[in-house]
């Protein structure tokens, strides 16, 4: 009897056990959503920083080190392709887009939530897709993240399954934006008008036109190049009569708007972030809020300045090169507001606001790193060049990765209810910030020297500053492995955060921490600002 109830007990808790998954993965709750994106997009994060750690070991002297080339190419290439796919693309917005839209609307949850839902299941299912392709006959994929043909039409490793998945990754994604959109029309607050939402909901607003209107495009073109690599009807394959620079037009004119989806969520977390720890009202909302959308339209025409040595003719150069600058303007507005917003601010250094002065810092260099591959006569030196490669994970991960490290520290206390560690978390920081310039900056004077990316090996020249980065990325490796070790202990053990910690003015604050099933215990009324600050002093 004694084994029956113990077998019955074991079966009790199994059954209790799967239950509790199931409430998850079932769940349409919005934030629940979010959690589980946050999940599972952390959990490819820390595979991609692993191939980039083996990486950056082979690279750490000239010569082969560890891995032969064509293992080097599939390393990168998947790299790129989990983080730029599985990471950053969708991150900030399926994360925290999805868990705080509705709270800072003031709405019970997002306009569709069963549709929200299937967004999840069909990143994950790419997922699944993208991680099967590397362990398929033929081999992992080796042509990069962006699949230029002709070599991935030609290249005999899984492209195909991968392009399927990157496929299936961009209808979630139309998915999030189709939601987001209705949600911001439908649902906002009695009394909350256009002009009243918090800066970071501008920000999913305008990253959700960009999804739903750019993301086809890519999903045509993955979908012929499969289409080519299987049938063989000529579209890309010179050899058949296909042109390869349309592959790159194709791709490009929906690669570049996606950069903005990247980065409009992270600039409207910085929107968000600095008025509370400054205690001022943000300077210049309404410019924010237009250069926001701005730049979401001005992205769809600058493509071409990633083609620059592709053929392209010397007028289109000129005049992409000219509209490339022009885009500028809206992120210089930006940065403006926000230095403006620091100035006789009663600033408090908190993790947060350490983030967010962060962002302005390296997304600042990537900005201006930027300007000199916007202009042809640099970018003909420049184009495939480590230089490149230092921009973009400037812009990136200096501003999509730093906005969210800046997003979750800040609102933690939100979706926990539980604080964590200050001092842990600057701490964290500061190896994280030492480590990031380490690695990136070193590859900004390698590009001006000369060295190409995407080589396995390199010349003896340039054996001291990729030494330099590679004990950068551990350096930095380590502060991310200390901040999420600090935020685990305040999860598990931190003290209770209380409804609004940071005392911030947006509506998300107004309801307990963690929130409640449908966020609030009542429908809430706009009755102030999202950074009416004026009048305080915080010591």
């Amino acid at each position: 009897m004694f084994q029956a109830v113990k077998k019955a007990g074991k079966n009790s808790s199994v059954f209790r056990a799967i239950a509790w998954v199931l409430s998850w993965i079932l769940s349409t709750d919005h934030k629940r959503v979010g959690i589980l994106y946050f999940v599972a997009m952390f959990s490819f994060f820390s595979v991609a920083v692993s191939l980039g750690i083996m990486m950056r070991l082979e690279l750490f002297q000239s010569g082969q080190q560890f891995f032969e080339p064509k293992t080097y190419n599939a390393m990168f290439t998947l790299h790129g392709v989990i983080m730029t796919f599985l990471f950053i693309v969708p991150g900030i917005p399926a994360i925290f887009g999805n868990f705080l839209l509705p709270l800072q609307l003031g709405a019970a949850d997002v306009s569709m939530p069963r549709l929200n839902l299937a967004s999840w299941y069909m990143y994950i299912i790419g997922a699944i897709m993208a991680v099967v392709s590397l362990f398929s006959n033929g081999g992992a994929p080796d042509g990069g993240w962006t699949f230029y043909a002709p070599y991935s039409i030609q290249t005999q490793t899984n492209v195909s399954l991968a392009l399927v998945a990157a496929f299936t990754l961009g209808l979630s994604s139309i998915f999030t934006g189709m939601n987001f959109l209705t949600t911001i029309h439908r649902l906002k607050a009695p009394g909350m008008g256009w002009f009243d939402m918090p800066l970071f909901v501008w920000s999913l607003y305008a990253t959700a036109w960009i999804q739903v209107l750019a993301t086809p495009v890519v999903g045509i073109t993955l979908l012929l190049t499969v289409m080519e690599r299987t049938l063989q009807i000529g579209i890309f394959n010179p050899s058949l009569g296909g042109d390869p620079v349309l592959y790159q037009h194709m791709f490009w004119i929906y690669s570049h708007p996606v950069v903005y989806v990247m980065i409009l969520p992270a600039m409207g977390v910085i929107s968000d972030v600095l008025p509370v720890f400054a205690r001022r009202h943000i300077f210049g909302y309404k410019a924010i809020a237009y250069s926001t959308m701005a730049i979401a339209g001005s992205g769809y025409f600058v493509w071409a300045h990633h083609m620059f040595t592709s053929g392209i003719s010397d007028v289109a150069r000129l005049v992409f090169s000219f509209i490339t600058f022009l885009v500028a303007i809206p992120t210089a507005i930006k940065i403006f507001n926000w230095l403006a917003t620091l100035y006789r601010g009663s600033i408090q250094i908190d993790p947060p606001m350490l983030w967010a002065l962060t962002f302005l810092f390296t997304f600042s260099i990537g900005g201006l790193t930027g300007l000199a591959l916007g202009a042809v006569v640099t970018d003909i030196h420049l184009h495939d060049t480590y230089y490149v490669v230092g921009h973009f994970h400037y812009v990136m991960f200096g501003g999509g990765g730093v906005g969210m490290f800046a997003a979750l520290h800040h609102w933690f206390p939100k979706i926990t209810g539980r604080m964590y560690n200050f001092f842990h978390a600057k701490v964290s920081w500061f190896f994280f910030f030492v480590g990031f310039n380490m690695l990136y900056f070193p590859m900004l004077i390698l590009g001006v020297m000369g060295m190409p990316r995407r080589y396995h090996d390199y010349l003896p020249q340039y054996d001291f500053l990729n030494s330099v980065a590679t004990i950068g990325s551990w350096i930095m490796v380590f502060g991310i492995l200390y901040m999420f070790a600090n935020l685990l202990k305040g999860l598990l053990s931190g003290e209770k955060a209380g409804s609004n910690p940071w005392n911030a003015k947006t509506m998300e604050w107004e309801t307990q921490s963690p929130p409640v099933l449908h966020n609030f215990e009542k429908q809430p009324k706009m009755v102030h600002g999202p950074y009416d600050y004026e009048g305080e002093w915080v010591k």
